[in-house]
């Protein structure tokens, strides 16, 4: 079975993007500016995070998180696929991702299991770069999307219990980033980035 797939064809969720957000954005912002965006945007949710001001920090986080379904929905309505998007639109979420798992999966869960998802994603940037370098396509797949889906819903029930006190968004969080784990595992296994 094949994971790979056209990166101009749209994902379900595409044109849901499509209508209820898309339409409003103006041509002349680009996926690729999306992305810029989300690059420029995550020191500060590191910085929020850092300083503890989850009331800014949390919903920054879940803006600069919906970037990532948003650049790639857009480049694929808007037939703006990009060589650049593919490649530097995945490296932001896991800047993103990767970076806030440092500052808060590391204290509030486990060292352990915070450094299993960094290493992971790292060997998934190290496969994608030896597919690009042996010429095989790299682009974002089912089993990548739902691996990053489910460690933003994870973090994001981990940022939740931090920030209101709840604890039981904790088992929520550690439930879902294991089952990130094993999509993160088959992501490496099929696709590399």
């Amino acid at each position: 079975m094949s994971f790979e797939r056209d990166p101009h064809k749209p994902f379900p969720h595409d044109r849901l993007l499509g209508a209820l957000v898309i339409r409003f954005i103006p041509s002349f912002v680009t996926p690729n500016v999306i992305t810029w965006f989300r690059f420029i945007l995550t020191p500060f949710v590191l910085y929020l995070l850092y300083i503890e001001d989850y009331g800014a920090a949390v919903p920054l986080f879940v803006l600069t998180a919906f970037t990532d379904a948003l650049d790639g929905s857009m480049a694929r309505l808007r037939n703006q696929v990009t060589e650049w998007g593919m490649l530097y639109d995945p490296i932001a979420d896991k800047f993103l991702i990767g970076s806030v798992i440092l500052l808060v999966v590391i204290e509030h869960i486990n060292p352990l299991f915070g450094l299993t998802i960094i290493a992971l994603e790292v060997a998934i940037v190290f496969g994608g770069m030896i597919r690009k370098r042996m010429g095989l396509p790299v682009m974002a797949n089912v089993v990548g999307k739902i691996k990053m889906f489910l460690q933003f819903l994870g973090v994001t029930f981990l940022l939740l219990a931090v920030w209101s006190g709840i604890s039981l968004f904790i088992p929520f969080s550690i439930a879902t980033l294991c089952l990130a784990i094993a999509f993160a595992v088959a992501s490496l296994l099929t696709y590399g980035l």
